[in-house]
């Protein structure tokens, strides 16, 4: 769980929120507001519902999902690591649960939308929402990039088994140290902070 091989590689696609921005998200608050079981995945107990019943809720998830936007704070080091793969002119991406207006909101109140163009950033109405490989493929198929130069960069589970399906390397932001999905983790790092210092020069 140490490959620090994966961060030589030219095309990074990050997960959002609790990643590039500080935590925000209640799932749990957020189940309980719109009556979703605990054991179920929000987005998967959505596609599940009747479509009336789900238009509903989605338009209310859609209203949480914009307060939240409108509050993000940036995670500890993402400007300098943001920075640092511009220079080397990485081509970098963004794969969010959330949707691409929330995540461009999100990214320009942290004063970072300009190092992502629209078309990399990919919410769950551009592909089928994480774990599923569909917007991993899509971007590279966009960037003309292989799976072996590419890499998924997230702090949860979701992020970890979107890189395997979709046969990238994977690194684990985890600021518990504990990491707890080794078989699914290439690298793991507590923050951007220490992200951003081992790569390379």
């Amino acid at each position: 769980m140490d490959n620090s091989d994966v961060l030589s590689r030219r095309n990074w696609i990050f997960d959002l929120d609790g990643t590039l921005t500080v935590p925000k998200h209640d799932f749990a608050h957020i189940r309980q507001v719109l009556g979703i079981p605990d054991d179920k995945d929000i987005l998967g107990y959505l596609a599940e519902v009747p479509e009336e019943r789900g238009a509903l809720l989605r338009a209310e998830l859609n209203d949480i999902g914009s307060r939240i936007a409108h509050d993000t704070e940036a995670a500890d080091g993402v400007a300098n690591l943001l920075r640092c793969l511009s220079r080397r002119d990485v081509r970098m991406g963004i794969l969010t649960r959330n949707t691409r207006h929330h995540a461009m909101v999100s990214l320009e109140a942290i004063g970072l939308l300009d190092y992502f163009a629209p078309d990399t950033i990919l919410g769950r109405d551009e592909a089928a929402p994480k774990p599923a490989p569909e917007g991993i493929r899509k971007l590279l198929a966009a960037w003309q990039a292989h799976a072996t130069d590419a890499v998924m960069v997230g702090d949860y589970l979701f992020d970890l088994q979107t890189g395997r399906a979709a046969d990238v390397g994977t690194v684990h932001v985890d600021e518990t140290g504990q990491y707890p999905w080794p078989g699914m983790t290439d690298l793991g790092v507590r923050s951007l902070v220490e992200l951003r210092a081992r790569i390379p020069q």
